[in-house]
């Protein structure tokens, strides 16, 4: 099958006969004129060896970067690269030590030791020794990973997500996230402060590369482990980007507007304004192209990189194969978003960061639902087209206060509110068929639906430190109440064909949920030993749920919704308590990091039906226990294994005892006697990057066991209407593994670099069918490959391989085992060359293995980009086509432990689009584009 692919579709064709030759000629260049460099740096007084300092080499006509690693334990350095160079700069930095500095000459050959090199102390011992044109390109301090931006050359209009593809051990996927040696990039913050809110990317597509200073990679944080010194999360990274002193007082700004064939449109704009430690960011955008418009490509603007998009997942017993669907998710969204930004602080006592958001989604849905269900002794089938359109006006809006009235002390407060208002029309047409395919039963439903929602929540936390050993106190609270209100008018008329009986629904449904959660905790920190605390901590937490769900039938003399139907109402409470006390033992050493956290994990639980005057109240008890252990073996190499234990509060939908018959095939009432769910997880994994090598391997695995997992338990009727409610079983089981290896070769303005890499799940759902408990387990193995070739300034290949293997067992239905194999092989690449012209091909070729006869298991989309630079490279215009082959689709294959369902949604197809993008700018009193123009004081 595989080699039939190989022979007839273009897409293989062209790899075959074009770019493999290609790749195996640049990669066998990249190799050549090697040299080696080698030695041992050690401290010029003591004569021990000196970890971790920073070795790099330059060419000495002209300074720039050749190569560069850091020394190991024992104080020894491999540097290797290329050069055409008769010579080289070596330089070593380290902090507290002067620069060393030397000539290594290659007239007698490329490989040179230079033995032991003694670094002699620095007059002035500070944390770095800044000398003017011998600025290491990495520099390793205590606990950060610092990158000097100048060092690494790019696109002279790159951006930050440019830069950091440049850096050794970042790696940077087609979606824009970030991992630093093997670790995620959970937050990037702008002079230690948040751009924008929370999302990354919206930093890394529209910060420019030439007003950045530094690159800080550490440990991720939160706000109060930053002021305790408490150690923070060694496998989560936070970035810091340092703006240049000299540009820290200017704008930069870009907007781009769009329009294409079948109206398809866009326009987007965002502004940045900074002034020392004052910054304000707007931004806006419109599209009907399902983009949000702020995460902006460099190439394909809002459009993104969709060739990626194919995925796997598996959660509440199904498990789904997102096949060729690429537009973004099932619907046509026209959105509408603007937002605001502002950072300052007030002297070294006071910090303001707040920002809101408004959105306007307009999203119309058409989706085709073709679905077997499997019962223990028999199957039916039931197929549905559904269409709806919804308009939703979201306001969003978040602010954090700190002050400290000391250097010891802390208060902050961070407030955040949401509103949404929203109206859907919603229609539906279903059937269902026995397994002879004979028509038992019939639905059509439509229903008119306005809500509202409105929640606020806020934290206040007080921090107080004593010296500076480690001990502290802290307190904090948080409240968090949310309102929704829905008025739905819905009506449903259903057919069962056996007995010729026909059931209408026409009702007003009025619901109102209130929910609030109210949170203190005290923690206290007493310093035993050196590196070595005793943390006690108590945490409370309680949430009260109200729920009230009136449903009037219509009067058939006056047509008014006045007919009260106590049968399908309900009037509910949820109420929730978690006391946690806990006492832990913790070491934060250099090389060991130690955590213990012991204590009680108590749940109370009451329900009331007021309706049906019922009430249920039960108290519940777990150990409450978590534990890490990390060793790190060099700086660049760590292994690590953690566990910890929670419990999860049923949602009001699962506890209340009433009758939901908006879907009258699929009703579905809730059950007051569920018990929380318990959880335990133990995580581990290694982590080595070797960077003379400019080499790393990667390995994790975790292990989930959960007892009182909540399930759905269905029963289906001999007119097959399906009836939900909810029950507690033990014994599920999610576990996965994977390991990655990834190397870089570099000669000059040549990059060619791959990752290898393969992940596998393990799978056991425990559930029901037709009220029938089952046991299935499922196991899934994706190996893949993925390479970047690129010569600065010309072009940049991309491709990549997945391939996906997955078997399933039954333990009651034997001939539902199976097992198939999915591809995926994507290309990006994206030519610089002739100069100011960026040429962009997004491609993905995937084939699916399970799909059922009737859908195609192919899928190909190639997505185009043309764009020519003028204006001294400030403006871009644009041509690109999405879906170039017109073959986008969406088929979506879900495979569950008692159904099989087939889905196909309505998505963008192609249409062409021509943009035009101007960006300005101006930093630290000049414009980076005439070289003079002075800055104007605000």
């Amino acid at each position: 099958m595989l080699r039939s692919l190989f022979v007839f579709n273009p897409f293989f064709t062209f790899m075959k006969n074009y770019f493999l030759p290609l790749l195996l000629l640049l990669s066998l260049q990249l190799t050549a004129q090697n040299f080696e460099i080698s030695g041992r740096i050690t401290d010029g007084t003591t004569k021990q060896p000196l970890e971790a300092a920073t070795v790099y080499v330059e060419n000495p006509a002209d300074s720039t970067l050749v190569s560069y690693t850091i020394s190991e334990s024992d104080g020894d350095f491999l540097i290797t690269g290329n050069t055409g160079s008769p010579n080289l700069a070596l330089i070593v930095s380290f902090t507290g030590f002067e620069l060393h500095r030397q000539i290594i000459d290659f007239s007698d050959g490329y490989i040179k030791n230079t033995g032991d090199i003694a670094m002699l102390e620095a007059d002035n011992a500070l944390d770095e020794i800044n000398l003017v044109g011998a600025r290491a390109p990495i520099v390793i301090k205590k606990d950060t990973l610092e990158f000097n931006a100048s060092s690494f050359v790019t696109r002279p209009d790159a951006n930050l997500e440019e830069l950091m593809k440049k850096l050794p051990g970042v790696e940077v996927d087609t979606q824009g996230n970030i991992t630093v040696n093997g670790k995620p990039v959970s937050r990037i913050l702008v002079n230690g402060k948040e751009f924008f809110g929370n999302d990354p990317k919206i930093a890394t597509k529209n910060l420019p590369k030439e007003i950045i200073d530094k690159i800080q990679v550490t440990d991720t944080k939160t706000r109060s482990e930053e002021f305790t010194g408490k150690a923070g999360d060694p496998d989560n990274k936070t970035i810091n980007i340092t703006i240049q002193e000299d540009k820290n007082k200017g704008y930069f700004a870009r907007a781009t507007v769009g329009g294409g064939t079948d109206d398809r449109y866009e326009m987007s704009g965002i502004g940045n304004y900074f002034k020392d430690k004052m910054r304000i960011s707007v931004l806006a955008s419109s599209n009907n192209i399902n983009s949000s418009g702020f995460s902006f490509d460099e190439v394909f603007d809002m459009m993104g990189r969709n060739a990626r998009s194919f995925s796997f997942n598996s959660s509440g017993g199904s498990f789904g194969i997102n096949g060729q669907n690429f537009g973004g998710g099932g619907g046509i969204t026209k959105a509408e978003t603007a937002g605001i930004n502002f950072v300052n602080e007030w002297g070294k006592k006071a910090e303001l960061n707040a920002d809101y958001f408004f959105g306007r989604n307009d999203t119309e849905t058409l989706t085709i639902i073709e679905r077997e269900n499997i019962l223990p002794n028999s199957r039916f089938f039931y197929n549905s087209t559904s269409a709806s359109n919804l308009v939703n006006d979201s306001h969003r809006a978040n602010a954090r206060f700190e002050y400290k009235p000391d250097t010891l002390t802390r208060i902050s407060i961070a407030p955040r509110f949401n509103s949404n208002t929203a109206f859907s029309n919603r229609s539906n047409n279903a059937e269902s068929l026995n397994e002879n395919r004979e028509l038992v039963n019939a639905t059509e439903t439509i229903d008119d639906e306005f809500l509202e929602s409105q929640s606020f929540s806020n934290r206040l936390d007080f921090i107080r430190r004593y010296g500076n050993r480690g001990a502290y106190s802290q307190v904090n609270f948080e409240n968090r109440h949310q309102k929704q209100k829905n008025e739905n008018f819905f009506f449903s008329e259903s057919r069962f064909f056996d007995d010729e009986d026909v059931q209408i629904q026409d009702q007003f449904i009025d619901e109102d949920q209130i929910e609030n959660e109210y949170s203190v905790g005290v923690t206290q920190r007493f310093v035993l030993l050196e590196k070595f605390f005793l943390d006690a901590s108590y945490n409370f937490s309680a949430t009260n749920n109200t729920n009230t769900r009136y449903v009037y039938d219509q009067d058939l003399e006056s047509g008014a919704y006045n007919d009260f139907n106590n049968l399908l109402s309900s009037d509910f409470q949820s109420r929730s308590q978690k006391n946690i006390p806990n006492v832990g033992l913790n070491y934060e050493g250099t090389k060991w990091r130690l955590g213990s956290e012991v204590g009680l994990l108590n749940t109370t639980l009451e329900n009331n039906n007021f309706l049906q005057d019922i009430s249920y109240s039960n108290n519940f008890n777990n150990l409450f226990l978590r534990g890490n252990v990390r060793y790190e073996i060099t700086r660049s190499k760590s292994i690590y294994l953690n566990y910890n234990s929670d419990a999860g509060i049923p949602s009001i939908r699962q506890l209340q005892p009433v009758v939901n018959r908006t879907n009258p095939l699929n009703i579905v009432v809730g059950n007051p006697d569920l018990r929380p769910t318990f959880t335990q997880t133990l995580r581990g994994g290694f982590r080595n990057y070797d960077f003379s090598k400019r080499s790393g391997f990667f390995s994790y695995g975790s292990v989930t066991f959960t007892d009182n997992s909540i399930v759905p338990v269905t029963t289906t009727d001999e007119d097959l209407v399906r009836t939900t409610t909810y029950a507690n079983v033990d014994g599920a089981i999610n576990s996965n593994v994977g390991m990655s290896f990834s190397k870089q070769y570099k000669k000059e303005k040549r990059e060619f670099s791959y990752r290898l890499g393969v992940n596998g799940n393990y799978d056991r759902n425990v559930g029901f069918t037709n009220a029938v408990q089952y046991k299935a387990e499922r196991y899934t193995v994706r190996p893949s490959v993925n390479f970047t070739l690129a010569i600065e300034d010309y072009f940049s290949f991309n491709p990549g391989y997945q391939l996906a293997f997955t078997e399933t067992q039954y333990d009651i239905n034997a001939n539902r085992n199976e097992n198939f194999t999915n591809h995926t092989i994507s290309l990006e690449a994206t030519t610089f060359w002739p100069k100011n012209v960026v040429l962009g091909n997004d491609i993905s070729y995937n084939y699916y293995g399970n799909l059922s006869a009737g859908f195609d298991n192919t899928a190909f989309l190639w997505n185009v980009s043309l764009g020519y630079k003028f204006l001294k490279d400030n403006a871009t215009l644009k041509f690109k086509v999405y879906d170039m082959l017109n073959e986008n689709v969406s088929t979506q294959r879900t495979v569950g432990d008692d159904f099989i369902q087939d889905t196909q949604n309505l998505i963008l197809r192609r249409y062409g689009m021509l943009s035009f993008t101007y960006k300005i700018s101006k930093f630290g009193g000049k414009d980076p584009n005439d070289g003079g123009t002075r800055f104007r004081r605000m």
